[in-house]
């Protein structure tokens, strides 16, 4: 059986026609060595084929629908980077105070190691931070 390769028919007609053409070279190469080529090389084939006048507007007409047929790969929108969030100033100059008036407080020493190490203060552990503070800051 005997198929009908249009795509390969374009390549070495358009090789013969432009035989110094790298490009053209180069797609026909890939095309023989992995057997296909991507829908932007296509279209590239195809705008360089509808400029040369021995290719046939059946054999243009059949890779034009080749293209459309090829789906289109996008690349995914770049991602936004999170800014890192504002340092809350109030929280360790309560916490200083608190230690100050009660140095052997251990929760609020853990809070205060938490917060020193750059980890951030949950809102319940700043809620339980200024109820001491209400309570012991009287």
């Amino acid at each position: 059986m005997n198929s009908v390769n249009i795509l390969l028919d374009i390549l070495k007609q358009m090789v013969q026609a432009y035989p110094d053409s790298v490009f053209l070279n180069s797609l026909y190469q890939q095309y023989c060595n992995r057997g296909g080529l991507s829908k932007k090389q296509m279209e590239g084939l195809y705008s360089k084929a509808c400029k040369t006048p021995s290719i046939s507007q059946s054999k243009l007409a059949t890779l034009e629908a080749i293209i459309k047929k090829k789906p289109t790969r996008e690349r995914a929108a770049a991602t936004i980077r999170t800014t890192s969030p504002v340092k809350d100033e109030a929280t360790p100059q309560l916490i200083d105070a608190i230690l100050a008036k009660y140095p052997g407080h251990k929760r609020v020493l853990f809070l205060k190691m938490k917060s020193g190490n750059n980890k951030l203060l949950s809102a319940a552990e700043k809620e339980e931070l200024h109820r001491f503070g209400k309570m012991l800051l009287k």
